[in-house]
Order: structure tokens, then sequence, then C-alpha cells
């Protein structure tokens, strides 16, 4: 018998062959036992191990073969590859990396590597590095659809919002198309129409019958959401749930995170109901959902979890509106209401809607702020002697033409300067990228400020920093802007082509802000140089605006539910209905 480690090694590589793992482990461990410095068995043990699932021995296998070759020596590309692979597969991305960017170097026509890497790049929001990756292994597999997918992923997220759109077009996959029901109302050149069609060919299979709708005296209402537990943005849904009148409403939660989660904003009744639906599926929702006989059940997730839009397909209430987080037509046909006010949806654009739209009056956003934030600050310019625009806005918003209309405005206001702060700006690759789509239009790094996240209390201190705000298009602000005005700097926006680009100006006109909702994006920026060459203007404005905003529509949380439930009564009220007192015994 040959008890070279060359035998025990080919032995492995035969059992292997068959499907016995443990005996092939065996035959290489004893090739290492004989020469432990033997690459080939290393990575061969890798393998076998990562078939079985053992992934951590798999890596540390896969190391050794790393550290026993050479790089003249195939095993070592591939090693470094497969740790690499290992290593994203636990979780580790920032260890993966750098294992597969070497590997790369000796394998740079291995269009698997270049997306895998790319993946990881995008999942730790490095969105630049993706983007060079994701090309990388198009340019190597033409047509690839996820990897046009993941690139038009990573494109939006840096406010390239027409080149993901144009991506996700040509991935044609249902996951793309579902992106492009998500994406739709912020495309900059999709009308009223694009958006309706694409929603509606999102839809196309996921309609089921409709229920019939009862009435009864105490109506149950039904609130779904899988972001109760985020109190920042659901100002206006707690201010609207804490002022229901429970004498004709029974409230009911339905809710993707458990009340332990839900640390501020709602006022727990004792008569209301709370479902924690984590985990469970859209049938089992469903189910629930026709066990509480909602009669009303209201979605505030929109396309924001495409996860749960299934459930509303299966009709588990007689009726079904969308509120809050909705800024499009859903173009599903389960949906009977979407609720909204004039500013947003003008009687003309109703044929844009496959839905029945239903207003209230005044913004159909007001909002009350119940958790710590920080006192309003004095005016920057007036301690600076220049003045600072600012948008605290997702970087997905910020497409080419908004940096455009700023650069326009920088170079008008010359003495003026840009603040922004997100999530994406955490990446050095994205500042470096979001500066050079500013220097060419004309304005240099050094009059852009660019920051990464904070947690919450200290983002909202960035607004002392700020003197004017400037809204996003066509994809307005609604938390942002809320957020920006309670914090006593002025949102400036205009009326655009349709209900995602109104948003503010709903809130603002409701907050007796309209002189910052210009009528078109000219007067956009001309109001925005005109209040940076006479900031003076906006100093008392900012010291009283949340005194004022507490007296004003936007914050008058009773009113708003007293509309809200007069709307929820016409909504359940049909001609013939029959009583739940009087339904049949199923």
């Amino acid at each position: 018998m040959d008890n070279t480690p060359e035998f025990f090694n080919d032995l492995g590589v035969l059992h292997k062959q068959h499907g016995r793992l443990d005996e092939a482990i065996a035959a290489y461990q004893q090739a290492l036992a004989l020469n432990p410095q033997f690459a080939n068995a290393h990575y061969n043990l890798g393998n076998a191990h990562r078939a079985k699932n053992n992934l951590e021995p798999a890596a540390e296998s896969f190391r050794l073969a790393v550290k026993c070759s050479v790089k003249a020596d195939p095993v070592h590309g591939h090693a470094l590859a497969a740790l690499g692979q290992v290593l994203a597969a636990v979780g580790r991305a920032d260890n993966a990396i750098p294992y597969l960017q070497e590997a790369l170097t000796l394998m740079p026509d291995d269009p698997e590597l270049w997306y895998l890497c790319g993946c990881l790049e995008n999942s730790r929001k490095e969105y630049v590095a993706a983007i060079a990756c994701f090309q990388n292994a198009l340019r190597l597999a033409p047509g690839w659809a996820e990897a046009q997918h993941n690139l038009a992923q990573a494109l939006f997220q840096l406010g390239q919002v027409t080149a993901a759109f144009r991506l996700f077009q040509s991935a044609d996959s249902e996951l793309s198309r579902a992106m492009i029901a998500v994406i739709i109302p912020g495309v900059p050149e999709a009308g009223n129409q694009a958006i309706l069609e694409a929603r509606q060919a999102f839809a196309e299979d996921r309609v089921a019958p409709s229920r019939p709708r009862t009435r009864v005296a105490r109506l149950r209402i039904g609130y779904v959401s899988s972001f109760f537990q985020r109190d920042n943005w659901m100002k206006p849904v707690w201010g609207l749930i804490n002022q229901h009148d429970r004498r004709l409403f029974e409230i009911h939660l339905f809710s993707d995170a458990p009340v332990s989660d839900i640390r501020q904003g709602y006022r727990v009744h004792p008569e209301d109901r709370f479902h924690d639906i984590t985990g469970l599926s859209v049938q089992v929702v469903a189910k629930q959902i026709e066990d509480a006989s909602i009669d009303l059940l209201i979605d505030l997730n929109g396309y924001s979890n495409l996860r749960r839009l299934p459930l509303f397909t299966l009709r588990p209430a007689p009726v079904i509106a969308g509120w809050f987080n909705m800024f499009a037509t859903t173009g599903m046909p389960c949906y009977d209401y979407l609720i909204g006010d004039r500013e947003v949806i003008p009687p003309e654009e109703e044929k844009f809607y496959c839905e029945k739209i239903v207003r209230v009056p005044g913004s159909y956003l007001t909002f009350e702020v119940n958790y710590p934030v920080p006192d309003v600050a004095s005016p920057p310019c007036l301690a600076n002697r220049t003045f600072t625009f600012g948008c605290l806005a997702p970087q997905y918003k910020i497409t080419s033409e908004v940096i455009a209309a700023w650069s326009r405005i920088l170079q008008r206001a010359p003495e003026s300067s840009l603040l922004l702060k997100n999530t994406a700006l955490v990446s050095p690759g994205a500042r470096q990228f979001v500066h050079g789509l500013f220097r060419g239009n004309g304005v240099p790094p050094e009059r852009v400020r660019l920051e990464g996240p904070a947690d919450h209390y200290r983002f909202l201190e960035t607004y002392g920093e700020i003197d004017l705000a400037l809204d996003t298009f066509p994809y307005n602000g609604g938390t942002t802007t809320t957020e920006a005005i309670w914090q006593g700097v002025p949102v400036l926006t205009f009326y655009g082509d349709r209900w995602a680009s109104r948003i503010s100006a709903s809130i603002l006109k409701a907050a007796n802000l309209s002189g910052f909702v210009a009528g078109n994006i000219e007067g956009y920026e001309s109001l925005a140089v005109k209040f940076a060459n006479c900031p003076e203007s906006l100093a008392e404005l900012r010291l009283k605006m949340r005194e004022s905003l507490k007296g004003s529509a936007v914050c008058d949380t009773p009113a708003f539910a007293r509309n809200m439930e007069n709307l929820y009564r016409r909504i359940t009220t049909v001609m013939g209905e029959v009583p739940r007192a009087a339904r049949p015994a199923s």
C-alpha cells in the first residue's frame, strides 16, 4: 500500500466523487498528517467540509491552503476565492472581501467572483465599489440578470435612479419588476401613467375575489405595519391612533415587531388589540384578521415591505385602504381606497389610480412628536456669516437632477454651502462619488459637506447647522420634512407632477409655511437664492416655528382623527349591507 501524502489526497478525491464525505475527510487528514504543508490536501479538505456545511473548519482549511501555497500555484487563487466565499456565507463580509480581491488579481476573468464581491460590497453599503464589481461581472457575462439587478440596486442607493430603472427593466426578472414597482414614483422621467402601468403589471398575478362588506355600529379597524417600532417614522400614525374614539372604534394593530419594541409614540389603550405577526406567513395573518372580524383594514406599509403585499390580495377584510406610506397607486385591485388630500392628488389625476381616492381636509400627514428631540437652535448663519443649505434625506432621493438644481443654487449664492447627511455617506467611496457629481456641475468639494449617519438624537442636532433645508424631487421628504420643521428649519420645496413630489407641499401648507412651496423648479431655485442672500427673514421664524406648528393644522391630531373617522364610516357604509349580527352561521 502506498503511504504517501499524494496517495491519501487522491483517495480523498475518489471518496468525495462518490459522495463519501466522511471517508474523504479522513483521507485528507491522513495526507496532512504526513505532510502538514500539502496545500492541495488543505484545499480539498476545505471543500469536503464545505460540502457538509461545516463552514468554520472549511474556512480554516482554506486559510491553511493559502498559507502553504505560492501565488504561482493554481490552488492559491482557488483557495483565496473559496476562503472568501465561506467567510461571506458565515456573515463576515469585512473579512471575506480582501481574500476575494486578492483572488481576483489572480483570476480576473471569473464573473462569479466579481459578482460575489459586489454583493458583499452592497451589504457593507460600499456602493461605489459594488458598482465596479457588478460592471466587471457583466463585462464577462453579458445579460446576467442577477448582476444587472444588483448593479441597479447599488446605483439606486447613490441616487442614480434613471440608470437603475433602466437596468431593472433590462434584467426582466420577477424581482426586478418588483423593484420597478417600488422605485417608480421617484423615477424622474416616469409620469403618473407609467407609475400606474408598472404597478398594475406587478399586481396582475396578485388578485383575489372581493369579500362582502359589513356594517356595524362600532367599527373594527385593523392597522398593518412592519414599522410600528420606528417612533420617528410613525409620528403621523401614532398621532391618529392615539386620538381614536374607542367608544366608536375598536383598534387592532397587526405588527411585524413585538409590542416590547414599540418604546415611544404609542399611548397604549386597554381596549386595543395588539397582534404580533412577526415571522408569520401572509396566510396565517389573513386568518387572524378574518377571525378578528375586521371591518376596515388599513395598510401602512405600501411598497416598503413587498413581503406583506400579498396579504391584501387575500382580501381578509371587507374593505381595504392604503394610507400613510402611500404616494402612488398600488396598481392592485384588492385595494378599495387610497387616503390622501387635495394637494397630493388633484381630482384630474384620479384616472391614474386603480383605487378610489378619498381625501381628508388639510394634510393627510398630521403628526405629533412625543419622544425626546433637541431644542431648536439659533440660525447658524448669524454666527458663521455664511449661509448653509442642507438635506438629511436618504441618498437614493438625491438624483442627478436634484444635484444639478442644487449646484445651480450654490453657483447663484456664492457665499453659501451645502450639508448632506445620510446612511449611504458612511462610505468614503460614496462621498467621493457624490463630490464628483457636484464637481461635474461646477461645484468644488469644499462647498459640499458630506456626513454619514448618527444615532437619531444626534442626527436631529445636525439641523442646528442648517439654515434652510432643500427638498428632494420627484421623491419628496415626508419624515425628513416633518423633522426639519420641528427643529425650526424651513423646508423649501416645489409643487411637482405626482403625489410623491407634493408630499412636502401638503405638510408645509398645513403648517402655515406655504411661502416655502414654489410653483416649479425655477421658482424653487430662485427662492433658495433669495433666502441665502437675505437670511434675516428666517431667524425670527425659526425660533417661533415649533410653537407655531403646535397651533397649526399639521399638528392638530384630534381634528385629523375626527376627519379620518368620518371618512372610515363613509367608506364602510354601503347600501344593502348585512349587519354582523345577522350573518349566517358558518
